[in-house]
């Protein structure tokens, strides 16, 4: 599928993956709708890539199914959508002073990067099955984020590890669930890559996050995932799969 001519809603598009994936996304034609909760930084990439920002809270199932339709209406049919948003808290199940993981931080954890992927999902697909097909019976497409994590979780990572892991299990049932509408879908997986909250991190500690990574032995960059996103939409037969985007890094326990 073409990007040209198409609109595509991309969560967590104020920064991050989901910002390079929409700048990758506009360069190559298509109508970018920016859905996030940072009302100043999305709009500033929205004026940047002569797109369109919604505030979009994806815990907030009317907020999701709003920023749809915007979507859904802005011009060109709505073909594709993006899930970029999610957050990472580190806390271990059990600190070593005898203090339980945060039931709160736990379940926020689950709303935004699993429930809240599920309701970018399903809003997207409906509004994409009501678009005409394209000469290959194509309507559109829909990608996940999950994380090399939802099978290597590391210390502190049991909440986010089990938000990955649920995001992977979607990808399969949902690409069956809508064949009948001509929508594929697909999950990319990253390893470790130099987004916002990495970037923060002073140098030695950044430095330990490539240490594992086999080639190239660098952080990723976002660029990197937004081409995996833009070859999954042009690929017409990928379907049904998720994507290890990590430079061969296989996550020790620490």
């Amino acid at each position: 599928m073409r990007l040209d001519g198409v609109t595509a809603i991309v969560s967590g598009a104020a920064s991050g993956l989901g910002e390079a994936t929409a700048r990758e996304f506009a360069s190559y034609g298509a109508t970018v709708v920016v859905a996030d909760v940072d009302v100043d930084r999305g709009k500033a990439v929205a004026d940047d890539i002569s797109g369109t920002f919604v505030a979009t809270d994806v815990r907030d199932e009317a907020s999701v199914a709003a920023a749809v339709e915007q979507a859904a209406n802005v011009g060109p049919p709505l073909r594709v959508a993006v899930c970029c948003a999610g957050i990472a808290p580190a806390s271990r199940t059990v600190e070593r002073d005898g203090t339980p993981h945060p039931a709160d931080v736990f379940e926020d954890v689950l709303r935004i990067n699993l429930i809240g992927t599920f309701n970018l999902v399903k809003h997207a697909a409906s509004a994409i099955r009501g678009t005409q097909p394209t000469e290959d019976g194509d309507r559109g497409v829909i990608v996940m984020t999950a994380s090399i994590t939802a099978t290597e979780g590391q210390v502190g990572q049991a909440a986010y590890a089990a938000s990955k892991a649920g995001v992977a299990g979607l990808v399969l049932p949902v690409a069956r669930d809508l064949a009948f509408a001509g929508i594929r879908v697909c999950c990319i997986a990253p390893g470790v890559f130099d987004t916002p909250l990495v970037g923060a991190m002073p140098k030695p500690q950044r430095a330990e996050l490539a240490r594992d990574i086999v080639y190239p032995r660098r952080l990723g960059r976002p660029p990197e995932y937004a081409a995996a996103a833009r070859s999954i939409v042009e690929n017409g037969y990928l379907n049904g799969m998720v994507l290890r985007l990590d430079g061969a890094l296989r996550m020790p326990p620490m």
